[in-house]
Formats: structure tokens, sequence, C-alpha cells
């Protein structure tokens, strides 16, 4: 039932212009803000300790931070609109030239991203653009709305693998082949991920990037999507980073994962409203850290 609701939501909100998504997504931010007090308090209390900014800013920022999640919400809904050839009147990308350079390499791409702007239109970006995208996505605690997000992202051409299914050796088979795989990095990693200081306090950090690009010797590029002014978008892509060996396999990883999130923790300082402040991100204490080595099998490993 809530599957067909939200496909028929989705046909209806495709009829519209954007501004009048734009228009109801600040309509719905703003009642969320105010009747939504758990996340709310959550977002305010993390984004304080994080930021050290005043409490009235961040209110205002927490606010245009939840208006932010509703536009996306309903981008989100609104992705079969996109096509080649209107994509463009939405989102412009800066520097694709280096994620062209980094897919010639033939050793696939890392992608380095986060829960900022509408994340999912990052996809659409380089999909549209003629570029082959795949990535890990995280259920949803609703199976009806796992398949509303997945179908969604098929109407745009991202192949997605689930987490708790083969998603490891599916995710090693994309790289293998030169594709790009996405990584949103910002969320708690639990007790194995690597205990890294991310705004100013010690979270759980996913290793995953960081062990792909070793594994494959993929180049790893930071990629985000930030809503303008005009409520259009700009995908922003960096320099490319690479796994650097040192002959501590470990540290290794450890070290580019710590450059990695001086990345995000950077590019959510600069845009703070475009950042999803209520997630538990910093949900596992350092005291429940499990200490593992951190590797991933290729597909002909894993057939041994």
């Amino acid at each position: 039932m809530r599957y067909h609701f939200l496909m028929a939501l989705s046909r209806m909100i495709c009829c519209l212009p954007h501004s009048w998504l734009l228009a109801f997504g600040r309509l719905l931010g703003n009642l969320y803000y105010d009747l939504v007090r758990k996340q709310r308090n959550r977002a305010i209390e993390q984004m304080q300790a994080s930021l050290q900014i005043s409490e009235a800013e961040v209110r205002r920022t927490v606010r245009a931070s939840f208006i932010n999640m509703a536009q996306n919400v309903l981008e989100i809904l609104y992705m079969p609109h996109l096509n080649q050839d209107n994509f463009t009147d939405y989102i412009e990308i800066e520097h694709l030239d280096r994620m062209k350079a980094a897919l010639a390499e033939k050793h696939g791409v890392v992608v380095l991203t986060g829960h900022v702007g509408t994340w999912e239109w990052l996809s659409a970006a380089f999909t549209l653009s003629g570029l082959p995208v795949t990535a890990i996505a995280k259920p949803q605690p609703n199976e009806q709305y796992t398949q509303v997000l997945n179908d969604l992202r098929a109407t745009i051409g991202v192949e997605i693998f689930s987490r708790g299914t083969s998603e490891l050796l599916a995710a090693a088979r994309a790289l293998k082949k030169g594709k790009i795989l996405g990584f949103l990095a910002d969320q708690d990693a639990g007790p194995g991920g690597a205990f890294i200081e991310f705004l100013g306090r010690t979270a759980s950090t996913p290793m995953g990037p960081a062990v792909f690009a070793h594994k494959f010797n993929a180049p790893v590029l930071p990629a985000f999507i930030l809503r303008q002014p005009d409520g259009r978008h700009k995908v922003v892509i960096g320099e490319i980073l690479r796994y650097e060996d040192h002959g501590d396999t470990d540290q290794d990883l450890l070290d580019l994962t710590v450059r990695m999130t001086r990345i995000l923790d950077q590019t959510i300082r600069d845009n703070p409203t475009q950042w999803l402040w209520f997630q538990k991100r910093w949900n596992t204490p350092p005291d429940e850290r499990h200490v593992k080595h951190h590797t991933v099998k290729s597909e002909e490993e894993k057939d041994e």
C-alpha cells in the first residue's frame, strides 16, 4: 500500500515545476522542525557540540537543514522527471574531467560522499552524463520504502547493492569492470569502524572506501552535490586521493580514512544547512571499539 502511494505521489510530483517543489519543501521542512521534537533536539544538540556557535544560530541553521531535507525528499520523488536532455537545467557539474580521467585508469573509481544536499541526485548527475554508477545502500526499516527508493534510482540508471546481501562481492565486480562505486561515508560504522575525530568529536567511521581503493588500486574522488541559493545544484568533484603503501596496511588504511574524513568534515562545516544533523553519527562510543584487520576479498579469492 505504501509503495503504491509513494510511486503515485512521485508521478504526480513529476508533473509539477521544480520551483513548486522548493516551495512545498520550505513549508514541510518548517512543519517538521516545529512538530518533530526528538529529531529537532538531537540535531540542535549535535550541531552545537560540533560547531560551537550560539544557540540562536544553531536553531536557525537546524531549521534551514530541515527545510533542505524536505526539499531533498521531494526531489528524490522527482527523479523520474530527470533525463539526459533536461538534467542540466537543475544540476551543474564542476570538474567532470576529473571523474573521466579517473575512470580512464580502468580500475573503477571510489566516490567519497555523504548525506549532503540531495545526494541521490549526485548519482543522477553522473549517470545522465553517461557514466556507470553503482552504490552500496542501507535498506530502509520498511521494505516498501526500500523498494520505492530502488525503483526511483533505477529511473536514473543507478545499480544498487543492498547491505546484508552479497554486496561486497558485487561492489568488487563493479570496480573491476571500471565503474563508479559510491560510498556515503558519514554514517556510524559501529564497533568495527575507525574511531576518528569528525566535527570535533570522535566518531566510528566506515573503512569501506579506503579498503576498496587499496584492494583494487582504485582512485578516490570526493564528490558532493550542493544546493545553490537559486535552488539549483552544483556537483563539486575534488582532487584524486590514493591509497599510499608505507608497509603497514592497517595504518595506511587508517591514514587514508583520516584524509577522507577531513574532507567530509570541512564540506559539512562549509555547508551546515545541507547535512542531516539528526542522524545518529556518534552512536558508538570509543570504548566499544573492536580491533580488526580490514580486508575485502576479490571474486577470485572468494571462489577459492
